[in-house]
């Protein structure tokens, strides 16, 4: 009886069995180094290309309102630089909504807090900026700003409306070093811009302390600039200035709660303009 030798088109026993894949377990260390790099690429892209922001006061209403939740774009008002040669930068420029810590940190207990702010970019180096009747003119050009809150007989004040002819010395809320340094940046009635600071101010021109009250920003402040908002939830002003772990877990119950109620949907990724 002769013996049957495989041909080339039928595969032997042993090749059968190394064809079959083999199912390889994944370690507890592989796992964590996984759940590691998503963490990394996470925080990088948080701490460098994108970050959360939310709103916590009407100064710019009704551009933005309480409880708006906002993707800040890190990159393009970044100083440039050399290691990234693809990436696109420029520099801040009028009419820009912009995300930027305070100048001048407010003190609790004694102690500087950072504080971030958003404003609209109304100044830039070389500005020589003045408002008649709120009106906002800039080298001697009145700007429209349909975004602004208007000026009315019942809402005018001479220190928000006719900035900068009343000094910020008189007013409650101004800053010390503000109030000293304010009179050698005014030429001819108007107040011009150093260079490598910003003048910022808030759209509800009646409800911000922003650059009239504590100055310029300087260019290193500047953080980036709102893309879009991806959510955005009813919450009254007085919601992040209230403290205590209590009020924080009542807080998220209320949202659990609310959260398609108050939702305000159509405002969801809306761009920031």
């Amino acid at each position: 009886m002769t013996k049957k030798t495989p041909t080339a088109n039928t595969p032997s026993p042993d090749a059968e069995d190394k064809s079959v894949p083999e199912h390889v377990e994944e370690t507890p260390f592989e796992a964590l180094a996984s759940i590691c790099s998503v963490l990394v690429v996470g925080l990088f892209i948080l701490t460098f290309l994108g970050q959360n922001f939310v709103i916590p006061s009407g100064s710019m209403e009704k551009t933005l309102l309480v409880g708006d939740h906002l993707v800040v774009d890190r990159i393009t008002l970044a100083p440039p630089t050399n290691w990234m040669p693809l990436v696109h930068y420029r520099e801040p420029r009028h009419g820009d909504i912009v995300v930027f810590l305070k100048p001048v940190p407010d003190l609790v207990d004694g102690q500087p807090v950072i504080q971030f702010l958003v404003k609209r970019l109304v100044g830039v180096p070389g500005d020589h900026i003045h408002l008649h009747n709120g009106i906002v003119s800039i080298n001697g050009v009145a700007q429209a700003q349909p975004h602004a809150e208007p000026t009315t007989p019942e809402n005018h004040r001479d220190f928000l409306d006719e900035f900068p002819s009343v000094p910020p010395a008189v007013e409650p809320g101004a800053t010390e070093g503000w109030s000293v340094e304010f009179p050698s940046h005014i030429e001819n009635g108007d107040l011009v811009v150093p260079p490598g600071k910003y003048f910022m101010m808030g759209d509800n021109r009646h409800n911000s302390l922003d650059s009239r009250y504590w100055g310029f920003v300087p260019r290193e402040n500047i953080i980036g600039r709102p893309l879009f908002n991806y959510w955005s939830f009813e919450t009254p002003e007085s919601e992040y200035e209230s403290s205590g772990v209590g009020h924080s877990v009542a807080w998220l119950g209320h949202v659990a709660l609310h959260f398609l109620t108050e939702t305000r949907w159509k405002r969801t990724l809306h761009p920031v303009r």
